[in-house]
């Protein structure tokens, strides 16, 4: 090798060795991993269906694995995962409705799919355990180590990602779901298919309601305050039942059903001789077989019509144990006097019926200041937002 060559061989080994360097001294600090002026998906979002004067956009993207979302008190948009173990904290700097910058949180966590926020606080709930990270929105650049709120939840993954909500009554609520398809868990540990609150240090823990097979979203009615949540049917009975449920507790410790009757009606092949179904509280609406209902919202805003404040909201992720898929979908169970009189399709379009391919499906729902809806999308790997304009207005 010549002395010029060796030069240059050493010159370019620097800069290699240099660039090396300096990467993994940045893979050490948080930083955004995704940053962009605004979406730039790619999915096709023409094929959504809404009622008229609804329009969709993608509100973020390359939000892998996207599901419950939470809303900070300066307007920084928290999302939980599941198989991800990341958790995102998303900016709309500009407001415009469009992110503009996506900050991973923390990568190292097991099945972070519950995020609550309270009083500067973000609440990220593993599967046993939940976490509180204070003073989040001031440090979402620079993280510091969280605090343990418990670490003494069961810890199978069976049903054990979980969604957590503060409720009214400024108690933190926490579903633990059963270990399993069908199986009376409760002989075992007596906080299985139950939902559970506690305080908001983790104090005064209690079971809250029973027999609920896997619940993944819940909400409280904006006038009575009553917890109203969705509950995954059990599999392997075939296509059409037993069905998932609408439900609605009015006092703490009812019994919803599970592992002994489903849907109210349906007696299960192996435990229903235990205990007959007129012991349960039955759902407030029997919603379609294996459509997989998680999460749940009442309208409470005024940009939509009025008349969409009688119904609630939910968010069908869609089957996976059918010949046919159904669900994928935004549906609507409408309301009077706390009892259901519809059940219709808000937004669908994911799927599609003839190929049976879908391009996403849709996890959780928030609703914006504004009056807009977010919806997340766990396969999409997206964020939406719906909003709505009068069409006798627009056309003006």
């Amino acid at each position: 090798m010549t002395s010029i060559h060796k030069i240059h061989f050493f010159i370019v080994l620097t800069i290699f060795v240099t660039g090396c360097k300096e990467k993994t001294e940045k893979s050490d600090k948080p930083e955004a991993l995704v940053q962009y002026d605004e979406p730039a998906s790619t999915l096709p979002i023409e094929r959504l269906n809404l009622p008229e004067g609804f329009k969709i956009e993608v509100y973020a993207d390359s939000i892998d694995g996207a599901r419950s979302m939470a809303m900070g008190d300066d307007g920084t948009l928290f999302v939980g995962t599941r198989n991800e173990n990341t958790v995102y904290a998303i900016q709309d700097r500009d407001k415009d409705y469009k992110a503009d910058r996506v900050i991973v949180l923390d990568t190292t966590l097991e099945v972070p799919n519950g995020i609550a926020f309270r009083n500067g606080s973000l609440y990220v709930a593993e599967v046993g355990r939940l976490l509180r990270y204070d003073n989040i929105e001031s440090e979402l650049d620079s993280l510091s180590e969280p605090k343990i709120v418990y670490d003494d939840y069961p810890t199978e993954f069976h049903h054990g990602w979980k969604y957590i909500a503060f409720g009214p009554d400024d108690k933190l609520y926490v579903p633990v779901g059963a270990p399993c398809n069908i199986c009376d868990s409760t002989v075992v540990d007596e906080r299985y298919a139950t939902i559970t609150r506690m305080d908001p240090d983790g104090r005064n823990r209690e079971i809250y309601a029973k027999g609920v097979r896997n619940s993944v979203g819940f909400t409280w009615h904006p006038e009575t305050k009553e917890m109203w949540f969705t509950d995954n049917g059990r599999d392997m009975l075939g296509d059409d039942i037993p069905p998932c449920e609408l439900n609605r507790v009015t006092e703490p410790g009812q019994h919803f059903g599970y592992p002994f009757c489903h849907g109210g009606v349906v007696k299960d092949p192996e435990f229903g001789d235990q205990r007959p179904c007129s012991d349960f509280v039955p759902p407030v609406q029997a919603l379609g077989a294996h459509v997989a209902p998680l999460g749940v919202k009442f309208y409470t805003g005024t940009m939509f019509p009025e008349k969409y404040k009688d119904y609630a909201f939910i968010a069908e992720h869609g089957s996976w144990n059918r010949s046919k898929k159904v669900g994928y979908r935004l549906a609507m169970v409408k309301l009077e006097d706390s009892k259901a009189v519809a059940y219709e399709t808000f937004l669908d379009g994911w799927l599609d019926d003839e190929s049976q391919e879908q391009f996403g499906r849709p996890v959780d729902i928030l609703f914006l200041e504004d009056g807009s809806m977010l919806v997340s999308d766990d396969y999409g790997d997206a964020i939406y937002r719906v909003s709505y304009r009068d069409p006798a207005l627009a056309s003006n």
